[in-house]
């Protein structure tokens, strides 16, 4: 067996390092965004923060790890990450003292206006590359894998 025949088909017909070089590639085009728009602090991994509270602010720790699926201790760091960078507050829970709600910053709910439109550019240019068809299928080929 030819060693590099059998590489170059894992890597081009593999579904997991097809998504994650899809979801690498995807990440670089949106950073590069923000960054142009002076957000440049902003990791890819942040999204797993700020994507949930954006759609609904004011979260747990643990409902945020749980949307997000990794586990409080990585929410946490997390978290911390997009504090010190001044996207999001933490507060004690008016209901439980013991627990935190995470909100978004000022600066946080600015960023969500930059993001939205960095988002809708790509959005834009994956149908201009692969058609309206293709993009609603990729979207619900995507939420699939998901939910395996």
């Amino acid at each position: 067996m030819d060693r590099t025949t059998t590489r170059t088909a894992l890597t081009t017909t593999n579904v997991g390092f097809l998504l994650a070089k899809a979801s690498q590639h995807f990440n670089e085009l949106l950073l590069e965004r923000f960054a142009d728009r002076g957000f440049a602090e902003v990791r890819a991994s942040y999204g797993s923060v700020l994507v949930p509270l954006v759609e609904q602010d004011a979260l747990r720790l643990g409902e945020l790890a749980a949307v997000s699926r990794l586990s409080k201790q990585a929410m946490t760091g997390l978290v911390k990450l997009c504090e010190q960078d001044g996207l999001v507050v933490r507060e004690r829970d008016a209901d439980d003292g013991r627990a935190f709600r995470v909100f978004l910053s000022a600066r946080g709910r600015h960023f969500r206006a930059v993001a939205d439109e960095a988002l809708r550019e790509l959005d834009e240019e994956l149908v201009r590359s692969l058609g309206t068809r293709k993009r609603d299928a990729l979207v619900e080929a995507l939420k699939g894998v998901i939910d395996l």
